[in-house]
């Protein structure tokens, strides 16, 4: 698995790059995030080794496709999405810690275009360099749906939010934020905090019945296969 900083952890059957090699890699992986932020992750992979002031060909054969490189520039950035979770549960708050999550997550995609892609896209083949972004993707949904759960009990959120409204609130941050990066690259803010009243139990009102999990999912794909 990488560690986002040019080294990968290893099995004991696994060789240690030679030293020229581990930098390229960190170069990769550092022009990669950088990249990603400004264009989001279509940006093509021959910009991303210029930067790295590398080859193409040494950029494949670090990373031999577009999901290997995604993983190791957002593993650790993944990380930090699902334990914002977890530290959202552990606000003695319930209304508290799921509005802090929602404004934190929306944060993190409003500085970074690639991970406000990363969040409302998924990925359509199995591939094993993919599984721990995955994985930390699981951990934090499983960690909202109580945190969905504990505000509900205090009686603060809506008793018809569902977890997967996460999903749509995603998509569109991530909409405005694309939108408005250039002129106005705040205006996420009031779109959140205008989502987050809307949410208060005090404000409900009956909604239409929610668009079916798998049909969120098919949408957050927005294609078959990740760009290549």
């Amino acid at each position: 698995m990488c560690d986002g900083e040019g080294v990968t952890s290893r099995t004991p059957a696994e060789k240690p790059l030679r030293a020229d090699a581990a930098r390229n890699r960190k170069a990769i992986i550092t022009a990669a995030r950088h990249a990603f932020a400004e264009q989001g992750l279509q940006v093509p992979l021959d910009e991303i080794a210029r930067r790295a002031g590398v080859g193409e060909a040494t950029l494949h054969r670090r990373f031999p496709d577009r999901e290997s490189l995604i993983a190791a520039a957002f593993n650790d950035k993944m990380t930090d999405y699902a334990d914002a979770a977890a530290q959202a549960l552990a606000d003695p708050d319930p209304w508290a810690g799921f509005c802090g999550y929602v404004r934190q997550v929306c944060a993190m995609q409003s500085g970074d275009r690639g991970f406000a892609d990363l969040l409302t896209l998924t990925f359509a083949a199995t591939n094993p360099t993919i599984e721990d972004l995955e994985g930390h993707r699981a951990r934090a949904y499983r960690d909202f749906v109580t945190i969905v759960r504990r505000a509900k009990t205090s009686g603060q959120l809506r008793a018809d939010f569902h977890p997967d409204d996460m999903i749509l609130l995603l998509m569109a941050n991530a909409g405005v934020v694309a939108a408005t990066a250039g002129t106005a690259p705040d205006a996420w803010q009031r779109i959140v905090e205008y989502l987050l009243q809307a949410f208060a139990s005090e404000n409900a009102r009956e909604l239409p019945a929610p668009a079916p999990r798998g049909a969120l999912l098919r949408a957050m794909h927005r294609s078959q296969q990740t760009p290549v």
